[in-house]
C-alpha cells in the first residue's frame, strides 16, 4: 500500500470512529427532529411544526460549522433551510440535500409506538420521518462533524420543507435563484439501499403523469329495472376502458408507450418483492419480465381512485357520470407530455358506445437518469466501498423526485448522486416507519469520505 493510500485508510478509520462515537447523540437529535409534526399541510397540522423543524435544522447546521445559514421562503409558501461554507480557492462545492417535512402518520391506531416519538425496538428506531427523510438530515450532520472545521471543500446543505406535498416550492426556488444552490456535485439523500448493509446508488427515477377521466352517458341516474339494458351505463363503460390499460398478465398496455424495457442494474428478487409489498399467499405478481424491469424500465398504470356510488347506500340505478384518477409512472427516456398524449388518445379510442369522455391532466413530473461516467460518481463508489466493505450496486426507484430534473437542467455540469438511509424494511409513508441506525452511520461515513476525497479526484 502506498503512503498516500495508507494515510487515506487511516483517515477513514478515524472518520469511522468519530461517527460511531457520535451515534448516541445522533439518536437524541433524531428524537428531537421526529418530535416535530412537520407535515406541510395546515389542514392536518399547525404550520408552526414545520417552522420549528426548520429552525432546529438551521441551528444544528450552524453548530456543525456552516456559519452561513438562513431560512428561505419558497414559492409554495414552505421554508427551505440553506446553510453553507464557502469553498477554498480552487476547491469544488458539494450540495447536500434532504427534506424535513414528513408524510402524515395515517392511521395512528396502526402504529405500535407513538408516530412522533422516536422509539427503539429490535435494534431499529421507529417514528414518522425517522428514515424519510430526517434520518438523512442526521447523516449530513454526522458527516460534517466528523470532517471538522477545515474539510478543504465548499459545502452547501439544503433542507426542503414541502417535498412530501409535491407542490414544487424548491423546484421553483432553484429556477428563480440558481446561484443559491450551484455546486460541482450534488448528493440527493432521499433514497437508500436495496437491503440493510448493501450499498446502493439510485441511478434511475420514474416520472409520473396523473390524469382524471370522466365518462358521461345520461342526463342523470336512471332506474336499473326500467332502463337497464339499453341505457348506456357510465360505470360499465369506464370499467371496459380501464380494462384495456393492462394485458391479461397485468402488463401496462397504453398504446404508444413501450412496455418491453429491461433493467440492467441490481436485481430485485421476486420473493423479496412479495415480502416487501405484502403480497398475499397465492396471489400472482403481475406483468411480464423481471420485477426490476416492471419497476424501473417500463411504464406502470395504476387506477388510484374512482368516483362512483359506494356499495353502502347505493341505489339500483344506471349511472350517468363516473370518474377515475389514473397514475402513470414512466421510465427514463419517456417524456411526460408524450405519455399523457398517448394515455388520453388510448382512452378516447377504446371508449365504447360513443360515450362522452373528458380527460384532464392533473400533475406530471419527468423521469431522471443519472450520469455515472464522471469522477464524482467514481469517488462516491469508492467512498461507499470504504464505508460498507463492498462496492455499491445500482437500482432504480419507482417514486418520483422532480427536483432531480430541475437540478440537472439548472446545473448541467454537476454530477447528481442519489443515496440515503431508506431500505425496504423502513416502511416509509406507512405506519410503523423505522430506520436501521447502522444505515445512518454508514451513509454518514460514505458522505464524509466522499467530501474528503473529491477535491483530489477533480484536480
Amino acid at each position: 500500500m502506498s503512503s498516500s493510500a495508507a494515510t487515506a485508510a487511516t483517515d477513514t478509520k478515524s472518520l469511522r470512529a468519530r461517527i460511531r462515537a457520535m451515534m448516541p447523540e445522533a439518536r437524541r437529535e433524531l428524537a428531537e427532529l421526529v418530535a416535530f409534526r412537520s407535515v406541510a399541510d395546515p389542514q392536518q397540522y399547525p404550520p408552526q411544526e414545520c417552522a420549528d423543524a426548520a429552525r432546529w435544522l438551521r441551528d444544528a447546521l450552524v453548530a456543525a460549522g456552516l456559519s452561513e445559514a438562513a431560512l428561505h421562503e419558497t414559492p409554495d409558501g414552505s421554508t427551505a433551510v440553506i446553510a453553507r461554507r464557502a469553498a477554498p480557492a480552487g476547491a469544488p462545492t458539494v450540495l447536500l440535500y434532504c427534506h424535513y417535512d414528513v408524510q402524515p402518520p395515517l392511521d395512528e391506531d396502526a402504529w405500535n409506538t407513538p408516530p412522533f416519538e422516536l422509539t427503539e425496538r429490535d435494534g431499529r428506531w421507529y417514528g414518522r420521518g425517522a428514515a424519510d427523510c430526517k434520518g438523512s438530515a442526521i447523516a449530513h450532520l454526522l458527516a460534517l462533524r466528523a470532517l471538522g472545521d477545515d474539510p478543504g471543500i465548499g459545502i452547501t446543505v439544503v433542507a426542503e420543507g414541502s417535498e412530501e406535498q409535491a407542490t414544487g416550492g424548491l423546484e421553483r426556488f432553484v429556477t428563480q435563484h440558481p446561484e443559491e444552490l450551484r455546486a460541482d456535485a450534488i448528493l440527493v439523500c432521499d433514497t437508500g439501499n436495496v437491503a440493510v448493509g448493501e450499498p446502493t446508488l439510485t441511478t434511475s427515477l420514474r416520472g409520473a403523469v396523473d390524469a382524471e377521466v370522466t365518462v358521461s352517458t345520461l342526463d342523470g341516474p336512471m332506474h336499473s329495472g326500467m332502463f337497464g339494458g339499453p341505457a348506456p351505463d357510465a360505470m360499465t363503460a369506464l370499467v371496459r376502458m380501464l380494462a384495456t390499460l393492462h394485458d391479461t398478465d397485468g402488463s401496462t398496455t397504453v398504446r404508444g408507450l413501450d412496455s418491453t424495457g429491461t433493467w440492467t442494474g441490481a436485481d430485485y428478487p421476486a420473493e423479496q418483492f412479495r415480502r416487501d409489498a405484502g403480497v398475499r399467499r397465492g396471489v400472482h405478481l403481475t406483468g411480464s419480465g423481471t420485477v426490476a424491469d416492471q419497476l424501473w424500465a417500463r411504464p406502470a398504470l395504476t387506477v388510484v381512485g374512482v368516483d362512483c356510488p359506494p356499495v353502502v347506500g347505493s341505489a339500483a340505478a344506471v349511472q350517468a357520470t363516473v370518474r377515475a384518477r389514473l397514475n402513470l409512472r414512466i421510465p427514463p427516456g419517456v417524456d411526460p407530455d408524450t405519455a399523457y398524449t398517448a394515455l388520453a388518445r388510448h382512452l378516447e379510442e377504446v371508449a365504447p358506445w360513443q360515450v362522452q369522455v373528458s380527460i384532464r391532466r392533473t400533475a406530471s413530473g419527468p423521469p431522471f437518469e443519472a450520469d455515472t461516467s464522471g469522477p464524482a460518481y467514481t469517488t462516491m463508489c469508492d467512498a461507499m466501498a470504504s464505508a460498507y466493505g463492498r462496492r455499491p450496486v445500482t437500482q432504480g426507484q419507482g417514486g418520483s423526485i422532480p427536483l432531480c430534473t430541475t437540478l440537472a437542467r439548472t446545473y448541467p455540469e454537476a454530477e447528481i448522486m442519489l443515496l440515503g438511509v431508506c431500505e425496504p424494511l423502513c416502511r416509509i409513508h406507512a405506519p410503523n416507519e423505522s430506520v436501521d441506525p447502522t444505515e445512518i452511520e454508514r451513509t454518514a461515513l460514505s458522505e464524509a469520505v466522499f467530501l474528503r476525497d473529491l477535491p483530489a479526484a477533480l484536480r
